[in-house]
Protein backbone atom coordinates (compact mmCIF):
# COMPACT_ATOMS: atom_id res chain seq x y z
CA UNK A 1 0.00 0.00 0.00
CA UNK A 2 1.56 3.64 -0.73
CA UNK A 3 1.91 5.36 2.24
CA UNK A 4 0.80 8.80 2.51
CA UNK A 5 3.58 11.87 2.29
CA UNK A 6 3.07 15.33 4.72
CA UNK A 7 3.52 18.53 3.44
CA UNK A 8 2.70 20.33 -0.22
CA UNK A 9 5.81 17.96 -1.33
CA UNK A 10 3.76 15.06 -0.52
CA UNK A 11 0.52 16.44 -2.15
CA UNK A 12 2.39 16.80 -5.32
CA UNK A 13 4.12 13.14 -4.89
CA UNK A 14 0.93 11.68 -4.66
CA UNK A 15 -0.93 13.50 -7.14
CA UNK A 16 1.75 12.34 -9.48
CA UNK A 17 1.91 8.75 -8.55
CA UNK A 18 -1.62 8.40 -9.23
CA UNK A 19 -1.13 9.80 -12.66
CA UNK A 20 1.64 7.55 -13.42
CA UNK A 21 0.37 4.26 -11.98
CA UNK A 22 -2.93 4.75 -14.22
CA UNK A 23 -0.47 5.06 -17.46
CA UNK A 24 1.20 1.60 -15.88
CA UNK A 25 -2.19 0.01 -16.04
CA UNK A 26 -2.93 1.05 -19.49
CA UNK A 27 0.34 -0.13 -20.37
CA UNK A 28 0.13 -3.72 -18.87
CA UNK A 29 -2.99 -4.46 -19.57
CA UNK A 30 -3.24 -3.77 -23.15
CA UNK A 31 -0.73 -5.43 -24.66
CA UNK A 32 -2.26 -8.55 -23.49
CA UNK A 33 -5.69 -8.29 -25.11
CA UNK A 34 -4.12 -7.01 -27.95
CA UNK A 35 -1.87 -10.76 -27.99
CA UNK A 36 -5.50 -12.81 -27.48
CA UNK A 37 -6.62 -10.89 -30.03
CA UNK A 38 -3.57 -11.71 -33.17
CA UNK A 39 -2.94 -15.37 -31.70
CA UNK A 40 -6.31 -17.00 -32.62
CA UNK A 41 -3.75 -20.20 -32.75
CA UNK A 42 -2.54 -20.40 -29.44
CA UNK A 43 -4.36 -22.80 -27.23
CA UNK A 44 -6.70 -21.70 -24.11
CA UNK A 45 -4.40 -22.66 -20.91
CA UNK A 46 -5.69 -22.28 -17.21
CA UNK A 47 -3.57 -19.56 -15.52
CA UNK A 48 -3.28 -20.20 -11.86
CA UNK A 49 -3.40 -17.45 -8.92
CA UNK A 50 0.31 -18.07 -7.61
CA UNK A 51 2.59 -18.22 -10.44
CA UNK A 52 5.42 -21.03 -9.71
CA UNK A 53 7.94 -21.18 -12.46
CA UNK A 54 7.44 -24.07 -13.82
CA UNK A 55 3.75 -22.88 -14.28
CA UNK A 56 4.91 -19.88 -16.44
CA UNK A 57 7.39 -22.18 -18.09
CA UNK A 58 4.53 -24.66 -19.05
CA UNK A 59 2.37 -22.00 -19.94
CA UNK A 60 4.75 -20.06 -22.33
CA UNK A 61 5.40 -23.90 -23.91
CA UNK A 62 1.67 -24.38 -24.92
CA UNK A 63 1.31 -20.99 -26.04
CA UNK A 64 4.14 -21.04 -27.89
CA UNK A 65 3.83 -19.39 -31.56
CA UNK A 66 5.91 -20.90 -33.95
CA UNK A 67 4.34 -24.43 -33.12
CA UNK A 68 2.34 -23.90 -35.81
CA UNK A 69 5.24 -23.26 -38.03
CA UNK A 70 7.06 -26.11 -37.05
CA UNK A 71 3.92 -28.65 -37.60
CA UNK A 72 3.64 -26.95 -41.19
CA UNK A 73 7.99 -27.68 -41.75
CA UNK A 74 7.07 -31.17 -40.52
CA UNK A 75 4.41 -31.51 -43.33
CA UNK A 76 6.60 -30.24 -45.50
CA UNK A 77 9.46 -32.69 -44.77
CA UNK A 78 6.97 -35.81 -44.86
CA UNK A 79 6.36 -34.56 -48.34
CA UNK A 80 9.73 -34.74 -49.07
CA UNK A 81 10.10 -38.15 -48.05
CA UNK A 82 7.13 -39.38 -50.51
CA UNK A 83 8.61 -37.21 -53.20
CA UNK A 84 12.21 -38.95 -52.87
CA UNK A 85 10.88 -42.32 -52.54
CA UNK A 86 9.13 -41.46 -56.42
CA UNK A 87 10.87 -43.39 -59.73
CA UNK A 88 11.68 -41.31 -62.72
CA UNK A 89 9.39 -40.35 -64.92
CA UNK A 90 9.04 -42.47 -68.27
CA UNK A 91 9.28 -40.30 -71.44
CA UNK A 92 7.19 -40.81 -74.42
CA UNK A 93 8.58 -39.85 -77.67
CA UNK A 94 7.26 -39.26 -81.62
CA UNK A 95 9.99 -39.11 -84.18
CA UNK A 96 8.45 -38.73 -88.31
CA UNK A 97 10.53 -39.58 -90.58
CA UNK A 98 11.22 -39.19 -94.98
CA UNK A 99 8.94 -36.47 -95.07
CA UNK A 100 8.84 -35.09 -98.67
CA UNK A 101 9.70 -32.11 -100.11
CA UNK A 102 7.35 -29.40 -101.24
CA UNK A 103 5.97 -30.78 -104.44
CA UNK A 104 7.47 -34.28 -103.45
CA UNK A 105 4.42 -36.69 -103.24
CA UNK A 106 2.36 -38.15 -100.99
CA UNK A 107 3.28 -37.63 -97.75
CA UNK A 108 1.23 -40.97 -96.70
CA UNK A 109 2.96 -43.25 -98.20
CA UNK A 110 6.62 -42.12 -98.13
CA UNK A 111 6.83 -41.45 -93.97
CA UNK A 112 7.83 -43.46 -91.70
CA UNK A 113 6.41 -42.69 -87.74
CA UNK A 114 8.42 -43.82 -84.47
CA UNK A 115 6.22 -43.91 -81.05
CA UNK A 116 8.54 -44.62 -78.39
CA UNK A 117 8.32 -45.35 -74.55
CA UNK A 118 11.34 -44.85 -72.44
CA UNK A 119 12.31 -45.51 -68.65
CA UNK A 120 15.45 -44.31 -67.14
CA UNK A 121 16.29 -47.23 -64.43
CA UNK A 122 18.35 -45.96 -61.34
CA UNK A 123 21.25 -47.90 -60.23
CA UNK A 124 23.00 -47.92 -56.84
CA UNK A 125 20.51 -47.02 -54.39
CA UNK A 126 19.71 -43.59 -55.70
CA UNK A 127 16.04 -43.85 -54.22
CA UNK A 128 16.95 -45.46 -50.57
CA UNK A 129 19.71 -42.86 -50.34
CA UNK A 130 17.35 -39.58 -51.83
CA UNK A 131 15.01 -40.79 -49.14
CA UNK A 132 17.25 -41.30 -46.00
CA UNK A 133 18.81 -37.64 -47.13
CA UNK A 134 14.77 -36.56 -46.51
CA UNK A 135 14.13 -37.97 -43.65
CA UNK A 136 17.06 -36.66 -41.88
CA UNK A 137 16.52 -33.23 -43.06
CA UNK A 138 13.17 -33.65 -41.03
CA UNK A 139 15.06 -34.67 -37.98
CA UNK A 140 17.14 -31.26 -38.44
CA UNK A 141 13.88 -29.74 -38.43
CA UNK A 142 12.38 -30.87 -35.50
CA UNK A 143 15.70 -30.67 -33.50
CA UNK A 144 16.01 -27.15 -34.42
CA UNK A 145 12.06 -26.49 -33.67
CA UNK A 146 13.26 -28.41 -29.94
CA UNK A 147 16.60 -26.00 -29.55
CA UNK A 148 14.02 -22.55 -30.32
CA UNK A 149 11.50 -23.43 -27.51
CA UNK A 150 14.48 -24.19 -25.26
CA UNK A 151 15.63 -20.51 -25.66
CA UNK A 152 12.37 -19.38 -25.43
CA UNK A 153 11.79 -21.26 -21.67
CA UNK A 154 15.33 -19.54 -20.87
CA UNK A 155 14.04 -16.16 -22.08
CA UNK A 156 10.69 -17.12 -19.63
CA UNK A 157 12.88 -17.95 -16.87
CA UNK A 158 14.76 -14.92 -16.72
CA UNK A 159 11.33 -12.79 -16.81
CA UNK A 160 10.25 -14.90 -14.10
CA UNK A 161 13.62 -14.08 -12.23
CA UNK A 162 13.08 -9.90 -13.06
CA UNK A 163 9.54 -10.05 -11.91
CA UNK A 164 10.69 -11.42 -8.57
CA UNK A 165 13.39 -9.40 -8.21
CA UNK A 166 11.24 -6.14 -8.91
CA UNK A 167 8.68 -7.53 -6.24
CA UNK A 168 11.62 -7.66 -3.69
CA UNK A 169 12.69 -4.23 -4.56
CA UNK A 170 9.05 -2.63 -3.75
CA UNK A 171 9.66 -4.20 -0.03
CA UNK A 172 13.10 -2.50 0.00
CA UNK A 173 11.61 0.63 -1.05
CA UNK A 174 8.66 0.17 1.31
CA UNK A 175 11.44 0.07 3.99
CA UNK A 176 13.19 3.01 3.16
CA UNK A 177 9.21 4.92 2.90
CA UNK A 178 8.34 3.94 6.53
CA UNK A 179 12.28 4.62 7.55
CA UNK A 180 11.96 8.15 6.07
CA UNK A 181 8.16 8.51 8.07
CA UNK A 182 9.32 7.50 11.04
CA UNK A 183 12.08 9.98 10.74
CA UNK A 184 10.34 12.48 9.69
CA UNK A 185 7.69 12.38 12.70
CA UNK A 186 10.44 12.81 14.94
CA UNK A 187 11.94 15.64 13.16
CA UNK A 188 9.21 17.67 12.89
CA UNK A 189 8.94 16.75 16.57
CA UNK A 190 12.22 17.80 17.10
CA UNK A 191 11.68 21.23 15.42
CA UNK A 192 8.45 22.18 17.17
CA UNK A 193 10.54 21.65 20.14
CA UNK A 194 13.03 24.25 18.92
CA UNK A 195 15.95 21.19 19.49
CA UNK A 196 16.38 21.47 15.34
CA UNK A 197 16.88 24.12 13.10
CA UNK A 198 14.10 24.59 10.44
CA UNK A 199 16.31 23.58 7.47
CA UNK A 200 16.30 19.92 9.22
CA UNK A 201 11.87 19.61 8.89
CA UNK A 202 12.50 20.56 5.24
CA UNK A 203 15.33 18.22 4.34
CA UNK A 204 13.83 15.18 5.91
CA UNK A 205 10.17 16.16 4.12
CA UNK A 206 12.43 16.33 1.28
CA UNK A 207 13.41 12.72 1.83
CA UNK A 208 10.43 11.11 3.03
CA UNK A 209 8.86 12.79 -0.60
CA UNK A 210 11.75 11.21 -2.97
CA UNK A 211 11.05 7.72 -0.67
CA UNK A 212 7.42 8.12 -2.09
CA UNK A 213 8.55 8.74 -5.70
CA UNK A 214 10.80 5.72 -5.60
CA UNK A 215 8.30 3.41 -3.56
CA UNK A 216 5.77 4.29 -6.58
CA UNK A 217 8.25 3.63 -9.30
CA UNK A 218 9.00 0.09 -7.73
CA UNK A 219 5.33 -1.06 -7.91
CA UNK A 220 5.00 0.93 -11.20
CA UNK A 221 8.26 -1.67 -12.29
CA UNK A 222 6.88 -4.75 -11.03
CA UNK A 223 3.46 -4.33 -12.72
CA UNK A 224 5.60 -3.66 -16.15
CA UNK A 225 7.61 -7.18 -15.15
CA UNK A 226 4.37 -9.16 -14.30
CA UNK A 227 3.07 -8.22 -17.70
CA UNK A 228 6.38 -8.53 -19.76
CA UNK A 229 5.61 -12.08 -18.17
CA UNK A 230 2.30 -13.05 -18.91
CA UNK A 231 2.75 -11.99 -22.71
CA UNK A 232 4.67 -14.83 -23.25
CA UNK A 233 1.23 -16.60 -23.20
CA UNK A 234 -1.07 -14.03 -23.38
CA UNK A 235 -2.23 -14.06 -20.62
CA UNK A 236 -3.40 -11.99 -17.44
CA UNK A 237 -1.17 -10.11 -15.26
CA UNK A 238 -3.13 -10.51 -11.74
CA UNK A 239 -1.20 -13.19 -10.38
CA UNK A 240 1.13 -13.60 -7.41
CA UNK A 241 4.70 -14.52 -7.36
CA UNK A 242 6.07 -16.00 -3.83
CA UNK A 243 8.81 -14.25 -1.95
CA UNK A 244 10.13 -17.80 -1.02
CA UNK A 245 10.75 -18.88 -4.70
CA UNK A 246 13.51 -16.09 -4.71
CA UNK A 247 14.91 -16.97 -1.38
CA UNK A 248 15.39 -20.23 -2.94
CA UNK A 249 19.12 -21.09 -3.55
CA UNK A 250 18.69 -24.84 -2.95
CA UNK A 251 19.57 -24.98 -6.99
CA UNK A 252 23.32 -24.50 -6.03
CA UNK A 253 23.47 -27.76 -3.96
CA UNK A 254 22.56 -29.54 -7.05
CA UNK A 255 24.70 -31.70 -9.60
CA UNK A 256 24.73 -29.90 -12.79
CA UNK A 257 23.75 -32.92 -15.81
CA UNK A 258 25.51 -33.15 -18.86
CA UNK A 259 25.06 -31.20 -21.90
CA UNK A 260 21.13 -30.92 -23.39
CA UNK A 261 20.64 -33.73 -25.83
CA UNK A 262 18.60 -31.31 -27.70
CA UNK A 263 21.59 -29.25 -28.82
CA UNK A 264 23.22 -32.17 -29.30
CA UNK A 265 20.59 -33.76 -31.52
CA UNK A 266 20.86 -30.69 -34.36
CA UNK A 267 24.80 -31.61 -34.75
CA UNK A 268 23.89 -35.27 -34.85
CA UNK A 269 20.98 -34.74 -37.23
CA UNK A 270 23.43 -32.80 -39.75
CA UNK A 271 26.05 -35.55 -39.29
CA UNK A 272 23.41 -37.99 -40.39
CA UNK A 273 22.22 -35.76 -43.54
CA UNK A 274 26.02 -35.57 -44.40
CA UNK A 275 26.38 -39.45 -44.44
CA UNK A 276 22.90 -39.35 -46.47
CA UNK A 277 24.04 -36.80 -48.91
CA UNK A 278 27.32 -39.26 -49.38
CA UNK A 279 25.43 -42.32 -49.95
CA UNK A 280 23.45 -39.76 -52.65
CA UNK A 281 26.26 -38.95 -54.44
CA UNK A 282 27.65 -42.25 -54.26
CA UNK A 283 24.85 -42.90 -56.10
CA UNK A 284 24.45 -40.37 -58.74
CA UNK A 285 28.31 -42.09 -59.56
CA UNK A 286 26.68 -45.25 -60.93
CA UNK A 287 25.50 -44.51 -64.27
CA UNK A 288 21.79 -45.35 -64.72
CA UNK A 289 21.01 -47.01 -68.50
CA UNK A 290 17.77 -45.50 -70.22
CA UNK A 291 15.84 -48.55 -71.94
CA UNK A 292 13.47 -47.69 -75.18
CA UNK A 293 10.61 -49.34 -76.77
CA UNK A 294 8.99 -48.68 -79.50
CA UNK A 295 7.01 -49.47 -82.63
CA UNK A 296 7.56 -47.54 -86.33
CA UNK A 297 4.92 -47.53 -88.99
CA UNK A 298 6.43 -47.43 -91.94
CA UNK A 299 5.59 -47.18 -95.72
CA UNK A 300 2.62 -49.67 -97.00
CA UNK A 301 1.34 -49.82 -93.63
CA UNK A 302 4.06 -52.04 -92.08
CA UNK A 303 4.99 -51.89 -88.44
CA UNK A 304 8.03 -52.80 -87.08
CA UNK A 305 8.99 -53.51 -83.35
CA UNK A 306 11.86 -50.82 -81.96
CA UNK A 307 13.92 -51.55 -79.26
CA UNK A 308 16.85 -49.89 -78.18
CA UNK A 309 19.12 -48.24 -74.89
CA UNK A 310 21.49 -46.00 -73.49
CA UNK A 311 24.05 -45.33 -70.93
CA UNK A 312 26.35 -42.44 -69.94
CA UNK A 313 29.92 -43.41 -70.38
CA UNK A 314 31.89 -42.23 -67.40
CA UNK A 315 34.66 -40.85 -69.18
CA UNK A 316 34.87 -37.63 -67.30
CA UNK A 317 32.58 -36.89 -64.55
CA UNK A 318 32.51 -39.52 -61.78
CA UNK A 319 30.83 -37.50 -59.57
CA UNK A 320 33.82 -37.95 -57.20
CA UNK A 321 34.04 -33.98 -56.36
CA UNK A 322 30.86 -33.84 -55.26
CA UNK A 323 31.63 -37.27 -53.17
CA UNK A 324 34.34 -35.92 -51.40
CA UNK A 325 32.70 -32.65 -50.37
CA UNK A 326 29.82 -34.50 -48.76
CA UNK A 327 32.12 -36.84 -46.76
CA UNK A 328 34.02 -33.43 -45.54
CA UNK A 329 30.95 -32.01 -44.53
CA UNK A 330 30.26 -35.06 -42.22
CA UNK A 331 33.99 -34.87 -40.34
CA UNK A 332 33.15 -31.35 -39.87
CA UNK A 333 29.92 -31.63 -37.99
CA UNK A 334 31.37 -34.12 -35.95
CA UNK A 335 34.12 -31.94 -35.10
CA UNK A 336 31.90 -29.25 -34.50
CA UNK A 337 29.85 -31.26 -32.26
CA UNK A 338 32.74 -32.29 -29.93
CA UNK A 339 33.86 -28.70 -30.09
CA UNK A 340 30.41 -27.41 -28.86
CA UNK A 341 30.03 -30.21 -26.37
CA UNK A 342 33.14 -29.06 -25.01
CA UNK A 343 32.47 -25.59 -24.69
CA UNK A 344 29.34 -25.87 -23.48
CA UNK A 345 30.65 -28.50 -20.51
CA UNK A 346 33.36 -25.35 -19.72
CA UNK A 347 30.11 -23.02 -19.07
CA UNK A 348 28.40 -25.13 -17.41
CA UNK A 349 30.73 -26.17 -14.88
CA UNK A 350 31.19 -22.64 -14.65
CA UNK A 351 28.10 -21.78 -13.86
CA UNK A 352 27.96 -24.16 -11.02
CA UNK A 353 30.64 -22.78 -9.53
CA UNK A 354 29.31 -19.36 -9.92
CA UNK A 355 25.56 -20.10 -8.58
CA UNK A 356 28.16 -21.71 -5.50
CA UNK A 357 28.99 -18.21 -4.34
CA UNK A 358 26.45 -16.35 -5.27
CA UNK A 359 24.59 -18.58 -2.73
CA UNK A 360 27.14 -18.04 -0.35
CA UNK A 361 27.16 -14.07 -0.93
CA UNK A 362 23.71 -14.06 0.04
CA UNK A 363 23.57 -16.22 2.82
CA UNK A 364 26.09 -13.75 4.08
CA UNK A 365 24.46 -10.95 3.67
CA UNK A 366 21.37 -12.28 5.15
CA UNK A 367 23.35 -13.37 8.12
CA UNK A 368 25.92 -10.34 8.60
CA UNK A 369 25.84 -7.55 6.94
CA UNK A 370 21.91 -6.83 7.38
CA UNK A 371 21.79 -8.01 11.04
CA UNK A 372 24.26 -5.52 11.84
CA UNK A 373 23.38 -2.55 9.74
CA UNK A 374 20.04 -2.96 11.35
CA UNK A 375 21.32 -3.08 14.67
CA UNK A 376 23.11 0.20 13.40
CA UNK A 377 20.31 1.73 11.93
CA UNK A 378 18.33 1.16 15.42
CA UNK A 379 20.72 2.60 17.91
CA UNK A 380 21.82 5.69 15.83
CA UNK A 381 17.98 6.48 15.80
CA UNK A 382 18.03 6.14 19.89
CA UNK A 383 20.88 8.00 20.03
CA UNK A 384 19.51 10.47 17.26
CA UNK A 385 16.24 10.98 19.87
CA UNK A 386 18.48 11.67 22.50
CA UNK A 387 20.48 14.42 20.69
CA UNK A 388 23.57 12.33 20.09
CA UNK A 389 23.60 11.91 16.67
CA UNK A 390 23.06 13.93 13.82
CA UNK A 391 20.92 13.71 10.86
CA UNK A 392 23.14 12.75 8.60
CA UNK A 393 24.32 9.96 10.95
CA UNK A 394 21.09 8.34 11.15
CA UNK A 395 20.79 9.10 7.10
CA UNK A 396 24.35 6.92 6.60
CA UNK A 397 22.48 4.54 8.93
CA UNK A 398 19.74 3.48 6.68
CA UNK A 399 21.24 3.90 3.49
CA UNK A 400 24.04 1.40 4.71
CA UNK A 401 20.74 -0.71 5.34
CA UNK A 402 19.22 -0.25 2.37
CA UNK A 403 22.14 -0.78 0.57
CA UNK A 404 22.57 -4.16 1.65
CA UNK A 405 19.42 -5.48 1.35
CA UNK A 406 19.43 -4.07 -2.61
CA UNK A 407 22.85 -5.81 -2.83
CA UNK A 408 21.00 -9.34 -1.97
CA UNK A 409 18.28 -8.70 -4.21
CA UNK A 410 20.92 -7.87 -6.87
CA UNK A 411 22.89 -10.91 -5.98
CA UNK A 412 19.81 -13.51 -6.25
CA UNK A 413 18.44 -11.92 -9.48
CA UNK A 414 21.98 -12.65 -10.84
CA UNK A 415 21.51 -16.29 -9.07
CA UNK A 416 18.24 -16.78 -11.04
CA UNK A 417 19.52 -15.68 -14.46
CA UNK A 418 22.59 -18.09 -14.09
CA UNK A 419 20.30 -21.11 -12.99
CA UNK A 420 18.28 -20.39 -15.97
CA UNK A 421 20.68 -20.92 -18.72
CA UNK A 422 22.67 -23.59 -16.39
CA UNK A 423 18.95 -25.35 -17.26
CA UNK A 424 19.09 -24.29 -20.57
CA UNK A 425 22.73 -25.74 -21.19
CA UNK A 426 21.75 -29.34 -19.66
CA UNK A 427 18.15 -29.12 -21.00
CA UNK A 428 16.58 -29.15 -17.62
CA UNK A 429 13.20 -28.49 -19.13
CA UNK A 430 13.29 -30.49 -21.99
CA UNK A 431 10.12 -32.70 -20.82
CA UNK A 432 8.22 -29.44 -22.18
CA UNK A 433 9.63 -29.29 -25.68
CA UNK A 434 7.80 -32.83 -26.48
CA UNK A 435 4.42 -31.14 -26.42
CA UNK A 436 2.42 -32.63 -29.27
CA UNK A 437 2.00 -30.26 -32.07
CA UNK A 438 -1.06 -29.29 -33.05
CA UNK A 439 -1.20 -28.17 -36.98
Amino acid sequence: MNHPASGLAGRRVRATAASVLALALGATLAPASAYAQTSPTSPSVAQPATLTLRDALSLAAQADPARPGLAARQRAAEAGVRQADVRPNPTLGLMVENLPTLGGGDILNRTETTLTYEQRLERGGDRPARTALARAEGDLVVAEAQVALLDRLEQVQRAWAEALAAEAAVEIARERLDLAEAFSTEVLRRVGAARDPLFAGARAEAELAQAQIDFDQAEITARLTRANLSLFWGGRSDFTLGSSLFEDTSASRLEAGPVAPVDLAVFNARRLIADAQVRVEEARAVADPTVQVGVRHIWDNEVALVFGGSIPLQRYDRNQGAIDRARAEGVAAQADSRAFAAEREREILRLQVQLAARASEVRRISEETIPQAERAVRLVRDGFARGGFTYNDVMSAQTALLQARARRVSVLQEFHNDRARLERLTGAHADLVGLEIQP
